[in-house]
């Protein structure tokens, strides 16, 4: 199997679980906090992850400095991004969410270029913008042409838009700790430890908020813990280690509206909206058109 097949295997099989996350996260709705539903999938992937290093023999953190890169990482990739990310869909459709949340390959894009000099030509910076104009329809589409009252931003964008960037800057971190010379289990295993360390102020709301909620939510939880969290964060380490170009594997992203829109359509019966077809046939369009010609 050659590496281009692995990295395209390892980052397809990711995006299933994470296309899955948005409808779970939909069904839990407020029975669990989205602090405490963000210290669970912390807690689970932390758990997991630990497990599995264990037993494949992962290298602790080499030094105090890169403690800190891996606090950093274990806030963007897990408890902050997991508080984002769940506060989002509080107010947001599965479909909707997804949608922006597939600005990420073009966020990280923009960091890898200044950081790394990854090329980005006059096209790239095009579909940049579109995308984000996109984003824009996106947003105001309800204001403009629907039944919303006024000029707004749902806070809920604000949110998923957030969700994107810190996701973004975790991407980044992944390249910054494997040029340290750490693997893709131990990027993850231990970003998911610090996470849950950053969380463990939220373990006694967490108990009982778990004891109330219904047994679907619960489930729900868990499942968010375990598949778009461990399973799904550890391909996508190996995913962003064997690649060659970032992009590689982060423009596998833009499938991710499609699968939380079947997924939610099947399970929540959510139909999306106009302006999320408006917004988000943009938004993936543009980040297609710049995963194929972008960078060349």
């Amino acid at each position: 199997m050659t590496k281009q097949l692995k990295v395209n295997i390892f980052a397809f099989i990711t995006v299933l679980f994470w296309g899955s996350g948005f409808p779970f996260t939909r069904v839990i709705g407020d029975q669990i906090s989205s602090l405490n539903l963000g210290f669970i999938r912390c807690f689970l992937a932390a758990v997991i992850l630990v497990v599995i290093g264990l037993i494949s023999g992962i290298g602790k953190p080499k030094s105090i400095r890169d403690c800190g890169w891996f606090i950093l990482s274990g806030a963007t990739g897990f408890s902050v991004y997991f508080i984002f990310f769940n506060l989002g869909l509080l107010t947001l459709t599965s479909s909707e969410g997804s949608v922006i949340c597939a600005t990420t390959p073009i966020m990280t894009a923009i960091i890898v270029f200044y950081l790394y000099r990854e090329n980005i030509n006059g096209l790239g910076w095009l579909t940049i913008i579109t995308a984000f104009i996109g984003v824009i329809i996106l947003l105001f589409w309800d204001s403009i042409f629907g039944s919303a009252d006024g000029f707004s931003i749902g806070i809920g964008v604000f949110w998923m838009f957030m969700c994107a960037a810190v996701f973004a800057i975790y991407n980044v971190l992944n390249r910054v700790l494997g040029d340290k010379g750490y693997g893709a289990m131990e990027i993850v295993t231990w970003s998911a430890v610090f996470g849950a360390i950053e969380m463990l102020v939220f373990l006694p709301g967490t108990l009982t908020e778990v004891a109330a909620a219904t047994a679907a939510a619960d489930l729900s939880a868990i499942y968010l813990g375990v598949f778009p969290s461990a399973v799904a964060y550890y391909f996508w380490s190996k995913a962003i280690a064997l690649a060659d170009r970032t992009s590689e594997a982060t423009n596998y992203l833009f499938i991710n509206p499609l699968i939380a829109t079947i997924i939610a359509l099947i399970m929540l019966h959510e139909v999306p909206g106009i302006g999320t077809f408006a917004g988000g046939i943009i938004i993936i369009a543009s980040v297609i058109v710049f995963s194929i010609k972008g960078g060349k």
